[in-house]
Formats: C-alpha cells, structure tokens, sequence
C-alpha cells in the first residue's frame, strides 16, 4: 500500500484534527506525518492502518490503489 498524502490530509482537517493529535493517536512522530501529506515520506502498511483508524477511515480510503 502507498499513502495518498492529499486523501490523509484532507480527510484530518475534515475532522478539524491537528498533525499532534493525529500523532499521539497513531505513535507516528509528527514530522513525518507531515512529510507524509506533503508526499515526501511513505508508511508501512501497519501505519497506514493506524492512520486509517485514527481517521475513522479504511487503508483503503487513504492510500493510492497499486497496479500489478
């Protein structure tokens, strides 16, 4: 799975969440969450669950569909 860093933060403004509070939900450091929706970082696909539950959200709402 690669995050879809515009699906991310689009869907944490909508629930007015900041990149902190989004950090101490997942253990993810707020940096790198914020590289990750300025698209110069990924996540492993356990992180992107994390983010995804913490988003109220599945991997599937928040990540880039991968071709074979």
């Amino acid at each position: 799975m690669r995050p879809h860093s515009s699906a991310i933060r689009f869907r944490r403004r909508a629930l007015n969440m900041s990149l902190r509070t989004l950090s101490a939900r997942t253990g993810i450091d707020r940096g790198h969450l914020s590289r990750v929706e300025r698209g110069l970082a990924g996540l492993g696909d356990e992180n992107i669950r994390k983010v995804a539950e913490a988003l109220d959200a599945t991997p599937d709402d928040i990540t880039h569909r991968e071709t074979p």
